[in-house]
């Protein structure tokens, strides 16, 4: 079953005095790319959240979100940037000086500043830390590969509706083409007793020049490659493992019969139903791009 590269999901628990919540969203990329957003003192997690996720998501490109708060206050030191508080207070002064302004600097006000004071948690047991997140994050991606099959499903539905319209064009094409050189074959022979006012006209010369245009004309290779191309298409969708670059070269493969049918085509109604073949082609071309 296919997955669309889009999708979310959400986990959240309270674990180890922790409440813990990761979220993860997807879109189309070719390849995998993964970013992840931690509190600053967790940024450990990072490349093991990718590792993990990595194992369960092959393509997409890939945004973590983790938010972790501590129900209760740990062992913990305040620590104060001395430099930094004497380089405030200097300035604070200079600044009283130069524009006689009135010296209302507290406690209070400088400890408002940026790392003027640090809190120093009592050091984490990264392991801990990692064993409370992961069944957070294995939550999270539940719900976003279920969330990228649904969308799979609908991509799936849109494109064999788009193939099934491809394949009445081929078949119309296949009825038609013999069509065309019986046609021409009359039109040749009609001219060519115009041109030499006579009902004898040489047959041998008439057939020879239709089989030269019958093969000039001949599509019946690129269709049966065609509705090869799109059986294969079809089979892919049943696969249990990521396909969507074998579907991308399957589409380019669609296309280039396509612009070959195209080519040969000397017949008004042929050419209008390889323009809906190709058509048809781009827009499965666009919903291959976001499956994973």
């Amino acid at each position: 079953m296919v997955k669309s590269m889009t999708g979310y999901g959400r986990g959240q628990q309270t674990l180890d005095n922790m409440n813990i919540t990761v979220e993860i969203k997807s879109v189309n990329h070719r390849y995998f790319e993964f970013s992840a957003r931690t509190p600053r003192q967790y940024l450990f997690l990072e490349e093991k959240l990718k590792t993990f996720f990595q194992q369960k998501l092959s393509r997409g490109k890939v945004e973590c979100f983790v938010t972790i708060q501590v129900l209760e206050a740990e062992d913990c030191t305040i620590s104060i940037n001395k430099s930094l508080a004497k380089g405030y207070l200097d300035a604070f002064k200079e600044l009283k000086e130069v524009y006689g302004l009135e010296d209302d600097v507290s406690v209070i006000s400088l400890a408002r500043f940026n790392d003027v004071l640090t809190v120093e948690k009592t050091d984490e047991n990264q392991d801990k830390i990692w064993n409370a997140v992961l069944p957070v994050a294995e939550e999270a991606v539940r719900s976003i590969v279920d969330m990228r099959l649904k969308e799979g499903e609908k991509l799936k539905d849109d494109v064999l509706s788009r193939i099934d319209v491809i394949a009445e064009n081929v078949k119309y094409i296949e009825k038609r083409s013999p069509e065309t050189v019986r046609e021409y074959t009359q039109k040749l022979l009609a001219r060519m007793k115009e041109v030499l006012e006579s009902v004898n006209v040489d047959e041998q010369r008439i057939l020879t020049e239709a089989a030269i245009y019958a093969d000039k004309v001949a599509v019946a290779e690129e269709t049966v490659r065609l509705m090869s191309h799109m059986g294969q298409l079809k089979d892919l969708f049943e696969s249990t493992e990521p396909v969507g670059r074998k579907m991308d070269f399957i589409v380019q493969e669609m296309n280039r019969e396509a612009n070959t049918i195209g080519s040969k085509a000397q017949d008004v109604d042929i050419a209008r139903k390889v323009v809906d073949i190709k058509s048809e082609i781009e827009k499965i071309r666009e919903q291959i791009q976001n499956i994973e």
